[in-house]
């Protein structure tokens, strides 16, 4: 048997052809190539080696190919490889579920096609958007008599709510101005699940494994209405239901998920690896949201200036904005229960229009790319109300 992965982490090592490598079977199911056998300080300094050195994607593929090897390859690549939080990279699937790193914005770009009503969203390579971007996520837009759906996807071709791939959903009401985000599985320990249909069917057991497990609601996002129309700056207020204000102070801490589901196991085989005999598996790693002493983190868009040379509302963007348009926003947080601090002067999220459609998004803590993702979906929805 030969896995893929291994494949290429062999070729890393030996810089010649593929050969066969031997796989065994362990006691509780679980792949085990005869790497498995090397030396653990020996293999430590070697995986610390090319973490460092393959810092950037395409190359960084090199870290995501050791981590599916085995066992035990799996586990010491993960103690080296830091989250977004930390290290500023995006490196495993799951690290689109985890916080943006705190000091910086983590530069993104969004494609739009029209005709499909999807959504791409790719990790910036270079220091403008291009064809080279990494890819993250995709969206698909699914209107319904009185709501509108984005399914938000890990693979750019499959974008259906029974997917193995599926990890969450925007909703919009029909006049387009409230939406909520939706998570694929828990976001904190204590989460509660939004009954839908497909939640009930899969608790009922009428329907297979592979249909997500339920809806987590994170995020509630609104939009009012706007007295000038399209000529003015649209208003957000954005409550996240799974991150405490305390997140943006220093020391503050958000939610961080460390795993997907089950369900999102078979779409990535080296996951499997994360499995115990029980078929448990720990996907955050923090305690319940403590709402009722933190408060939830409440973000609002920056108030444009109006420019009277340029006849327009203006915010800066630093060169990431190019093109004039109602959907750019800059959200910061809302100072809700007291004064106004530094923190609070912070971007987290900035979004806005580069070409006919094409888009930048740049995040930071204590939201994840794929909340950030979601958040700007809503601004590509119709307002009927607003506009």
């Amino acid at each position: 048997m030969r896995s893929r992965s291994s494949r290429v982490v062999q070729d890393r090592f030996t810089g010649g052809p593929a050969v066969e490598v031997s796989v065994r079977v362990g006691e509780d199911g679980l792949n085990q190539s005869c790497w498995a056998s090397m030396p653990q300080e020996l293999l430590r300094e070697v995986l610390v080696r090319i973490e460092a050195s393959e810092s950037a994607w395409p190359p960084r593929k090199s870290v995501v190919a050791c981590a599916g090897v085995c066992r035990s390859w799996r586990e010491i690549t993960k103690e080296i490889v830091k989250t977004p939080e930390l290290s500023g990279k995006l490196t495993f699937p799951i690290s689109v579920k985890q916080p943006g790193p705190r000091d910086s914005l983590l530069q993104c770009f969004i494609k739009r096609n029209r005709s499909t009503q999807t959504y791409y969203l790719f990790l910036n390579l270079t220091s403008a958007p291009s064809e080279d971007g990494k890819f993250l996520l995709a969206a698909r837009k699914c209107r319904r008599p009185t709501c509108t759906d984005y399914i938000i996807s890990l693979h750019a071709d499959d974008m259906s709510k029974g997917s193995n791939t599926y990890i969450g959903k925007l909703r919009s009401n029909f006049l387009g101005t409230k939406f909520t985000i939706f998570d694929g599985q828990p976001p904190h320990a204590g989460a509660k699940i939004t009954k839908s249909r497909s939640t009930r069917i899969v608790n009922s057991k009428q329907v297979s494994p592979r249909v997500p497990a339920g809806n987590y609601p994170v995020a509630h996002i609104s939009y009012e209405l706007n007295v000038l129309g399209s000529r003015g700056p649209r208003r957000m207020h954005c409550i996240m239901d799974a991150i405490p204000s305390s997140a943006i102070e220093p020391g503050g801490v958000a939610p961080t998920q460390t795993d997907f589901s089950l369900g999102n196991v078979e779409f990535f085989p080296s996951l499997s690896l994360l499995r115990s005999k029980s078929n448990h598996m720990e996907t955050f790693s923090s305690g319940p949201l403590a709402s009722q002493k933190d408060g939830l983190l409440v973000l609002k868009n920056k108030a444009p200036r109006w420019h009277e040379q340029l006849q327009c509302w203006c915010l800066n963007f630093h060169g990431r904005v190019t093109v004039a348009s109602v959907k750019n926003f800059q959200l910061v947080a809302s100072p809700e229960n007291g004064p106004a601090g530094p923190e609070h002067e912070k971007i987290i999220l900035q979004f806005g229009k580069v070409g006919k459609d094409l888009f930048t998004m740049d995040f930071r803590y204590p939201i994840s790319a794929f909340q950030a993702f979601a958040l700007c979906l809503s601004s590509f929805d119709t307002k009927i109300a607003c506009e």
